[in-house]
């Protein structure tokens, strides 16, 4: 996380990483989630990604692989305590004969990094968590935070610019705020700035960012480093900023924007998972072995046509896990999210969230393709 932390600083500062030729120039500046408002802005204690979703998978040969890097808004921590909640209910002796480290005080370890994240000489700073509202999908997760931490949850329509603060309305008067865990994308922040159509966020919201005086929790921009485009560069930045070598490896990734990778990924479609660069949720992707002829030939005319788009892999034998499905017990294909949490330090707790692709031999284990979750233990000596 401190690779990608500084990589996030550096692109909007001093382009060290650019100059050195380690990413190139048009990856960064061509990227749709490089925000060049984001230039010469200094945000509290230099950390921009203060939650962070780091997708990991175990291939047949039992190596371990960063699948990807999700810093932007990352999802799915309330499933992780909802499912050690439902576990410790309905298999109580399974946790007395076990030594199952928690994962309840997730929510406060949160908390403590949102509050430390709050600018200089902030005493007792008011943290909010800003949410698109009822209607977006992890609205129940919003809105379970919220509650856990003890703060506000919040909508657009709730918060106001004056005099260079922000602020949310409150039945007592106008609030100050110093910290907002936003789960809400770059583009409806401040509709002064970027979409001029968005009730989402707060007029002006970005102008009190900039003069420090709000913490948004992820910083604005930080969606540049977990674009697939970016992901074969993240070992390097590794090596680079921090002079170590990858503990865990990248999945071997072609980028269709090379033409030898291109040609390479064209004559080999049927046995490769093509992605899009900005894609997410397990949408725009080809899983080769498992696609239709018409499917492959589809993504063939769109690579054709548009190889900076898509980046491509080698179909991982992901591991399985035991799974009660409706004909009983079988093998599903799962990944392990972890959340990282970064302020003064880098600060886990011992789980995180299995997802599993429920259907039989589906490598796709996104929610919103049908996956579900597990608990998932560690145990302690």
């Amino acid at each position: 996380m401190n690779a990608l932390n500084r990589f996030i600083h550096d692109i909007y500062h001093d382009q060290e990483i650019v100059k050195r030729g380690i990413v190139p120039a048009d990856q960064i500046l061509r990227n749709a989630q490089y925000r060049p408002e984001m230039q010469g802005v200094h945000v509290a204690h230099d950390i921009y990604a203060h939650i962070a979703g780091i997708d990991i998978v175990r291939a047949a040969e039992g190596e371990f692989y960063v699948l990807e890097d999700n810093l932007r808004v990352p999802s799915g921590v309330s499933y992780m305590l909802e499912n050690r909640k439902m576990m410790m209910r309905l298999f109580p002796d399974l946790f007395v004969r076990n030594r199952v480290a928690p994962v309840a005080h997730y929510p406060d370890l949160l908390l403590d990094t949102l509050r430390a994240a709050a600018p200089p000489g902030t005493d007792n700073p008011t943290v909010v968590l800003l949410t698109p509202g009822m209607y977006n999908s992890a609205y129940f997760e919003h809105a379970f935070l919220a509650q856990q931490m003890g703060i506000e949850l919040v909508e657009g329509q709730d918060l106001f610019v004056e005099n260079d603060h922000l602020y949310m309305r409150t039945t007592k008067g106008p609030q100050r705020v110093d910290v907002i865990y936003r789960r809400v994308d770059d583009d409806f922040l401040d509709p002064h700035v970027f979409r001029s159509d968005s009730t989402l966020g707060a007029a002006g919201l970005m102008n009190v960012y900039r003069k420090g005086n709000v913490t948004l929790c992820n910083a604005v921009g930080t969606g540049v480093a977990d674009d697939k485009s970016i992901y074969p560069y993240v070992p390097d930045m590794v090596r680079f900023y921090l002079g170590e070598e990858p503990l865990l490896k990248n999945v071997p990734t072609w980028m269709c924007r090379k033409p030898d990778d291109l040609r390479y990924v064209l004559d080999h479609l049927p046995e490769l998972v093509v992605k899009e660069t900005h894609g997410a949720g397990g949408y725009g992707m080809l899983i080769g072995p498992a696609a239709t002829r018409a499917e492959i030939e589809a993504f063939r005319a769109a690579l054709i046509a548009n190889p900076d788009k898509y980046i491509a892999q080698p179909t991982l034998s992901l591991s399985t896990c035991p799974t009660w499905v409706e004909t009983g017990v079988a093998p599903r294909h799962i990944d392990l999210r972890p959340f990282v949490l970064s302020g003064k330090e880098v600060r886990m707790v011992p789980g995180g969230l299995t997802r599993v692709a429920l259907r039989e031999g589906s490598l796709v284990v996104n929610s919103s393709q049908g996956g579900g979750t597990k608990d998932t233990w560690v145990l302690e000596r």
